[in-house]
C-alpha cells in the first residue's frame, strides 16, 4: 500500500537516512571556527527531526559521526562530543513531545564515558514514544558493522551454532547493528558531494539517493519536502522492469 506524505499525496519513504554534509565549510565561508558550523548544524538536525515526523516518516538515520572522525583534531573531537552531550539533553523534552524515540548504531563503546551515560538516559526517557524512531549513527563505520557481523556468524559455524549453508543475506542482516530497522529507502547527502562515505553500505542496495548543493547547516523543513517529493516521484524497481 503506498504512504502518502502528510503535505502531499506523493508516496512517502518509510526510513530516510541522512549523510550531514558541509558544517566545516558553512563555518568557513563565514570566517567562523569549525564547530560554529556543528553548533548551526545541531539546528539544523532538529529542524529536519520535527518535519520528518510530521510528513509521517517512521525511521530518520542521522551520521552523526563515523569512525574516521576519531581522526580529527582533538580540540574538534572534544568539541563534537560536548555538543553531543548539550543537544541531547536539551532535546529529550522536545523528543518526548514529539513521541520520537531515540537510539543509536555503531562502536558506542568508543564513546567517552560522560557521552555514553546521556545517550544511555535519553534512549531510555524516550524508549515508549512511537510516532517516529531517530538513529544516531555514532562512531559508525560500515565496514566495521559489516565485519563484525561476518566474525559472528563465522563464530556460530565455528562452535557449530549453525551450518555454513545457512550463512545467507538474511542471516547476515540479522547481525548488522540496524537488524531491527527497515532498509532505508531515501538518502540524503548535502553539499553536493557524490559518494556514500563509508554509511550503510549493505543497507543502501536499492536505496533512492537525493544529493542537494545545500550545505547542513542551511538545511531546513523547506529542504526536506522538496527531498521527500522528489523521492515520490521516482519508480523503485529493485532490479526488475
Amino acid at each position: 500500500m503506498k504512504r502518502e506524505s502528510a503535505s502531499s499525496n506523493l508516496k512517502l519513504p518509510r526510513h530516510v537516512a541522512i549523510i550531514m554534509d558541509g558544517n566545516g565549510r558553512w563555518a568557513s565561508q563565514r570566517h567562523l571556527p569549525r564547530i560554529g558550523g556543528h553548533h548551526q548544524g545541531a539546528k539544523a538536525a532538529r529542524k529536519t527531526i520535527a518535519e520528518a515526523a510530521r510528513q509521517g516518516v517512521e525511521f530518520l538515520t542521522l551520521y552523526a559521526f563515523s569512525v574516521e572522525n576519531w581522526s580529527r583534531p582533538k580540540a574538534e573531537v572534544a568539541a563534537l562530543m560536548q555538543l553531543l552531550i548539550q543537544t541531547l539533553r536539551e532535546y529529550e523534552k522536545e523528543l518526548n513531545e514529539n513521541d520520537i524515540r531515540l537510539r543509536a548504531i555503531g562502536r558506542l563503546s568508543d564513546l567517552p564515558l560522560s557521552v555514553m551515560k546521556q545517550l544511555s538516559r535519553t534512549i531510555e526517557k524516550t524508549a515508549g514514544n512511537k510516532r517516529m524512531t531517530l538513529i544516531l549513527a555514532l562512531s559508525y563505520s560500515s565496514r566495521v558493522e559489516i565485519m563484525e557481523a561476518v566474525r559472528q556468524l563465522a563464530e556460530k559455524v565455528k562452535d557449530g551454532q549453525m551450518a555454513a549453508e545457512q550463512v545467507d543475506e538474511a542471516a547476515l542482516g540479522r547481525h548488522l547493528y540496524t537488524a531491527e530497522y527497515p532498509d532505508p529507502d531515501l538518502l540524503i547527502r548535502t553539499s553536493g558531494e557524490m559518494r556514500v562515505s563509508n554509511f550503510l553500505l549493505w543497507q543502501l542496495s536499492y536505496t533512492e539517493i537525493y544529493v542537494t548543493q545545500t550545505l547542513w547547516p542551511d538545511f531546513d523543513e523547506q529542504e526536506l519536502v522538496k527531498a521527500l517529493a522528489e523521492y515520490g516521484r521516482r519508480e523503485r524497481r529493485f532490479g526488475g522492469v
